[in-house]
């Protein structure tokens, strides 16, 4: 028996050590490009070496490795690289802060990161490594700018940009996260500067309609980018200012005009200073300049208090001819649009809150769709009997109190023959002096000699003074429904976003909201003031940087001929050697800028700038093909082949950056003719985060986990209580585990067993010392049940003859080919690694007892070692290498196709049925399989069930329905 072997100690630390160098001396995981058939290109994003990788770093490339080891079993040509995006903001901001140039700290932690990999067994063709800091790289980045720069995709201009002053450089609005730095959380400050720009937007449409081509894309990746692109559709419209210019606004809801009761431009729109009166100069200036400091996500932030000032001019809304006002406010951009909106503040939140505060008419022209009006009665309005009317109508009301005026009736209708009602009956029973207001599916005003409707800006203006004359305190409000406003009961009617019925809207009132949009963009047009348009959110790639550490952007400034890209014979543009000296830029190099124009030759100086690092990974995919090669930056006969990358995986949050813009730089690609293929990555998978518990303290800040007792909840040092959390692992909040603790302690294995069954792949997780602790467990476990069986094994390659197998036997057969099944699902097409570890727990479970249970048929016992190494083996590549050879084999396990399962043993013989009696479950049954699917034996086994008769007795039975696979159903009186 199996226990009567001496059994060595699962010693990681010497089978990872003979085992860590084997496949890359193998060269299994080196690829052959030129291959055609039976390829496979799978890629992680390549990372920032800026610092030491942590175990939370360690679940992407674990991923990576285990589904290139299948791959290779599956017996086909997987290409699996690496390199380092090693420009940029991360690594020179590492490299200041380390004392140090930022190619020595990137080379050092380069070489961390490829040490870590190894003591990992996470293996890469190592043959083509790039890091994009090397000119052999950066060359091919300049290559691409020029190739842009000759399409008409590149251009420099003047533009308002985020200047971070710590990073002091230039940042895209995709790099500016809740208002500050996405690098060193500071406010940008809004800068005028010549920036380069890549024209991203001629590619809005096709980005857009090409994301319904990626199926195997994550959904909140694809709605990431759709929301980002942002494509609206709807209608320019132009306005007259009093001035006489033009006043240009993009709506997508042109079916709001008729309430458009002013206007909003960008503080920096050029007719401000038109339009400003004398009185008003000095308040616009002084906005300005508060408007000037407060970067673009400020200005646009939905949580701020909206602000404003009045420039004193007006403009004319072309659908009616009214007078409406002009505003500047910080939430219109001149980078947005047209720089200006027209406000309907009854059919937007913000345009409301913005009317609310400063007093500016609101005036509803949209039908609501489900019918609600309020109304509220105040006490003396009517006599004491209007209650009982109401209840006669079927009007509901509740009765409220009205503060020192006593308790009203708060009425609520719906439809409008109840609003029909409610206005006839009310108009009956007003006491003189009084009025009333129905607000929501229609806004009528009941006076004692007539009924009044907010239609327009004279309604509102008529309503409010009769308003006043009757109750003097309202006098306080600007507009009606600002005085409404001060009743919550009103709040959730008074404006809405929906598509409806248009009112108060001329000869289209009574226009359906289907059509709504259409019919009044067909008209402008008809009326020379408007057309049907399409916008776009998306901006212009902004690529410059004012660093040192970047590629420099291939450009040359000639007083006499213009830009003039660098010569492709004469790239790359060498980054100087220099001494680093912290924040800097080329420009503060002396020397680098003078040159000489290559059409001319006269004097020029070069571009000072840096391109932003997005532009070294939005084609770093197409560099892993031929990474040798110094004539071209690809072979257009090799990538054509091998991509689209048939598995990407990374981090959900370069949805919109690096996936975006890598995207466009493949579509551009293709429109010259240089690739034949318009998407980089077929399939996507974003992993979640490894988070660790972290501890702080109000006064000693953030400690690390190993400074608190286990479950102690106050600071050590201090006594206070901490506030403890689970946090995403950074050295900031001290809450990383170092890989190199749990190697020591653990091994490798262990740390990627752990990795990959701590939870669904996809979702952020929690590190635990108990999580590790229970992988190492399994691993020993495994280790002494295959090495205390080698005796019994039968010879290598044997397999289990089904007829010879008793039950047990057979159940273990059959858990053994359903866990190859599912095991092989979960990792190729589900990336449930977790379900996959949890399945192999199984048939371990299972396969344990059988081998010390008595009689052990050899030549299963042998399938089922041999199955549970080989499925476990991606996980756990050092140990499984280590007990393949134990158990007799001589060559590696990628040496061995990966296993198949037998269809015989996913056959049930049994099936679990349940009956229910009179709707309510009573028994579950198990019978046959053949029995399961014929209706009538099934309905007889569930008859025979004791737990079924003893139910039945004393009953009559009815009907007995036998749905067959599914249910019995019995029905009992």
């Amino acid at each position: 028996m199996a226990q009567d072997r001496i059994v060595d100690a699962y010693d990681f630390s010497a089978i990872e050590a003979r085992w860590r160098d084997f496949w890359s001396e193998r060269g299994f995981f080196q690829t052959d490009t030129s291959a055609r058939e039976g390829t496979y290109y799978y890629l992680n994003m390549f990372p920032y070496p800026s610092g030491y990788l942590h175990v939370g770093h360690g679940r992407n490339y674990i991923i990576g490795d285990l589904i290139t080891r299948v791959k290779i079993m599956r017996g086909l040509q997987v290409l699996n690289p690496m390199g380092w995006d090693a420009f940029g903001l991360p690594a020179e901001n590492a490299a200041i802060e380390n004392n140090t140039h930022p190619w020595t700290f990137t080379q050092k932690n380069i070489d961390n990161a490829k040490e870590q990999f190894r003591i990992w067994g996470v293996q890469f063709d190592w043959n083509r490594e790039l890091a994009t800091c090397l000119p052999d790289y950066y060359k091919w980045t300049q290559w691409l700018f020029v190739q842009l720069y000759k399409a008409g995709l590149a251009y420099k201009k003047k533009a308002t940009v985020n200047y971070c002053p710590t990073c002091d450089t230039v940042l895209a609005n995709e790099q500016v996260v809740g208002g500050v730095c996405e690098r060193c959380d500071t406010p940008p400050e809004p800068r005028d500067l010549e920036q380069w720009f890549f024209k991203i937007t001629n590619y809005a449409q096709r980005l857009l309609d090409d994301l319904s081509t990626l199926e195997k894309w994550p959904d909140n990746v694809v709605k990431m980018q759709e929301n980002w692109i942002g494509r609206s559709e709807g209608a320019e419209v132009t306005f007259v200012a009093e001035t006489g210019d033009p006043i240009t606004v993009f709506t997508t809801r042109p079916d709001t005009l008729w309430g458009a009761t002013f206007m909003v431009l960008a503080p920096e729109h050029p007719l401000v200073d038109k339009l400003a009166t004398d009185a008003q100069r000095e308040a616009i200036a002084t906005y300005r300049d508060q408007a000037a400091r407060a970067s673009e996500i400020d200005r646009l932030s939905t949580d701020r208090e909206k602000t404003g000032v009045f420039t004193g001019g007006y403009a004319q809304n072309p659908v009616n001819g009214e007078k409406v006002p002009v505003w500047i406010a910080d939430y219109v951009l001149m980078t947005y649009g047209t720089g200006a909106i027209m406000a309907v503040p009854a059919h937007d939140e913000r345009d409301f809150a913005f009317a609310i505060k400063f007093g500016l008419p609101i005036i509803p022209v949209i039908d609501r769709t489900d019918g609600l009006a309020k109304s509220v009665v105040f006490p003396g309005s009517v006599d004491a009997d209007f209650a009982h009317r109401l209840d006669a109508l079927h009007i509901d009301y509740e009765r409220q109190p009205l503060g020192d005026l006593g308790e009203g009736l708060f009425v609520t209708m719906h439809g409008e023959a109840q609003i029909d009602k409610y206005v006839e009956v009310m108009r009956e029973n007003l006491a003189p002096g009084n009025w009333n207001e129905i607000v929501g599916a229609r806004w009528l005003f009941v006076f004692n000699d007539t009924v009044l409707e907010l239609d327009g800006t004279a309604s509102d203006r008529e309503i409010l003074a009769r308003c006043k004359a009757i109750y003097p305190p309202v006098g306080k409000n600007r507009t009606v429904m600002e005085m409404l406003n001060g009743l919550s009961f009103y709040r959730n009617v008074l404006f809405h976003a929906e598509y409806g019925t248009m009112i108060h809207s001329g000869e289209f009132t009574g226009t359906p909201g289907d059509r709504a949009k259409a019919d009044v963009s067909q008209w402008l047009e008809t009326k020379n003031i408007g057309r049907a348009t399409i916008n776009f959110r998306l901006h212009d790639w902004l690529i410059s940087r004012q660093r040192y550490w970047g590629a420099p952007i291939p450009m040359i400034h000639c007083e006499k001929c213009g830009q003039v890209p660098v010569p492709e014979d004469q790239l790359p543009v060498l980054l100087p050697e220099t001494e680093f000296i912290g924040k800097m830029g080329l420009a503060d190099i002396p020397g680098y800028a003078d040159t000489t124009c290559p059409e001319c030759g006269g004097p020029a100086k070069r571009d000072t700038d840096t391109m932003d690092t997005f532009v070294d990974s939005s084609w770093y995919y197409l560099r892993y093909i031929n990474p040798q090669d110094a004539t071209r930056a690809f072979a257009r006969s090799d990538v054509d082949h091998w991509l689209p990358v048939d598995q990407y995986v990374g981090g959900v949050e370069h949805a919109i950056l690096h996936l975006l813009y890598a995207r466009f730089i493949t579509k551009a690609l293709y429109d010259m003719g240089h690739v034949g293929f318009t998407e980089p990555f077929a399939r996507l998978f974003t992993q979640g985060m490894v988070c660790h518990t972290a501890y702080k303290c109000p006064d000693h800040g953030w400690l690390y986990p190993k400074e608190v007792s286990s479950g102690a909840t106050t600071c050590p040092k201090c006594g206070k209580d901490l506030d403890i959390s689970s946090f995403k692992m950074s050295k900031s909040k001290r809450n990383v585990v170092d890989p190199k603790d749990i190697v020591d302690h653990y091994g490798a294995d262990t740390e990627r067993l752990y990795t990959m069954f701590m939870g669904p792949p996809d979702r952020d997780i929690d590190w635990t010392d108990e999580g590790i602790r229970g992988a190492f467990r399994f691993l020993n476990r495994v280790w002494t049940l295959i090495i205390s069986s080698l005796d019994q094994l039968g010879a290598v390659g044997t397999k289990a003859n089904t007829a010879e197998l008793d039950e047990s036997a057979l159940s273990l057969w059959r858990r053994v080919h359903r866990t190859i099944k599912k095991v092989s699902e979960d990792i190729e097409e589900r990336f449930s690694f977790n379900t996959a570890v949890a399945a192999i727990m199984e048939l371990f479970n299972e396969l344990s007892p059988y081998t010390s249970g008595g009689t052990v048929d050899a030549a299963l016992l042998r399938e089922a070692i041999d199955a549970l190494v080989l499925i476990l083996s991606p996980f756990t590549p050092f140990v499984c290498e280590e007990l393949w050879q134990r158990t007799g084999h001589t060559d590696s396990i990628l040496e061995q196709p990966w296993p198949s399962y037998e269809d015989a043993a996913l056959e049930q013989d049994t099936v679990e049925i349940p009956v229910q009696v009179n709707g309510k479950l009573r028994a579950r049954i198990t019978v046959p399989a053949a029995v399961a699917v014929d209706a009538a034996a099934l309905k007889d086994a569930a008859l025979a069930n004791e737990r079924i008769q003893a139910e039945l007795a004393g009953k009559n039975l009815i009907k007995a329905i036998a749905i067959p696979g599914k249910m019995v159903s019995l029905v009992v009186k």
